[in-house]
């Protein structure tokens, strides 16, 4: 059985902290990957806005592969929601707007991410740089739904501790999301965009 359930922390890291976490997690960790990363949430622009979403939805690209993202549940920086997902071809993601917009999503947040990813007592860490702006980290781990995820959220959580990391209060990360919405993301208007946006703008084959 799929493990759909994500278990997630975030927490803000400064410049200095990214740097001696990224350093620590080269030598104690295991690398899996870099994310170059595009998404577009729509969920800000839905009814509830940032604070109140039971429901996330996203279309984005990860190292030029499209994917739709649905998230179900609570969220607020801490938070274990079920997660749909369905990659797409290399190509497909200025369709995949136009078919949002056609079932009633036209607006949504836009924002650029750049991640280094790696394993560290069976936990995924990634450390996110917010183009410009910003750094943090999530750490998360995947359950099956009948596991207790608040376990997995307690030894996460340790782990984070131990390294010296700070994760958010539920205040504290709507108060960064909303920054970032003012001082770093973009917001994509379908009904306003040129056809082929994403292929004109970002170079996405």
């Amino acid at each position: 059985m799929e493990k759909n359930i994500e278990v997630e922390i975030r927490g803000l890291l400064t410049p200095e902290e990214y740097s001696k976490l990224k350093s620590f997690l080269d030598k104690e960790g295991e690398k899996t990957e870099e994310k170059d990363r595009i998404l577009i949430d729509y969920s800000t622009f839905l009814p509830g806005g940032v604070e109140e979403r039971k429901k996330d939805i996203r279309l984005r690209v990860t190292n030029g592969v499209p994917e739709i993202v649905v998230k179900l549940g609570e969220w607020g920086g801490t938070e274990q929601r079920k997660e749909l997902s369905v990659k797409t071809a290399p190509g497909t993601f200025d369709t995949l707007t136009e078919i949002f917009e056609a079932l009633g999503y036209e607006k949504g947040v836009l924002a650029v991410r750049k991640s280094q990813v790696y394993m560290y007592k069976d936990i995924e860490f990634a450390l996110v740089e917010v183009p410009g702006h910003s750094y943090y980290f999530e750490a998360e781990k995947m359950a099956h739904a009948e596991e207790n995820a608040d376990e997995l959220l307690e030894e996460m959580q340790a782990v984070c501790k131990e390294l010296g990391l700070s994760v958010f209060s539920k205040e504290e990360f709507f108060a960064y999301v909303q920054k970032l919405n003012k001082e770093a993301n973009g917001v994509f208007d379908a009904s306003m965009a040129e056809p082929d946006y994403f292929k004109k703008n970002y170079g996405l084959e």
